[in-house]
């Protein structure tokens, strides 16, 4: 159990660097009074069973039993002058924007977005 809570921190945490996704993470239900009352994520948090709630890197997740569904809600820039530019998530407003490295005043052309 542990190995594969372990593939699935490495997985959560490569997965943000590729385009759009969903991932089910699975979770052992939390159980009170014999029933279930929710789910524990990768950090610990309680969530409670059938609850919604959007994570400080850009994805929206629910909680069944048996599992947390977390989806990323951000379209990624993948046609850009990757040279000259560099892209950056903006975890406020979960969008990305893409500037010049050495100037990041000045936005860069953007060709294709992922999402």
């Amino acid at each position: 159990m542990k190995t594969i809570l372990a593939c699935l921190l490495v997985l959560a945490v490569s997965i943000p660097l590729s385009n759009a996704y969903c991932v089910r993470q699975p979770s052992k239900p939390e159980i009170s009074d014999g029933k279930i009352v929710g789910c524990r994520d990768l950090k610990g948090e309680l969530h409670e069973l059938d609850s919604q709630w959007r994570t400080d890197s850009c994805h929206d997740c629910s909680c069944s039993e048996g599992a947390i569904d977390c989806c990323s809600i951000f379209s990624t820039p993948s046609d850009y002058d990757e040279e000259n530019c560099v892209s950056i998530l903006n975890k406020e407003t979960c969008t990305y924007k893409v500037v010049e490295k050495d100037d990041h005043s000045k936005e860069c052309a953007v060709h294709e977005w992922v999402g």
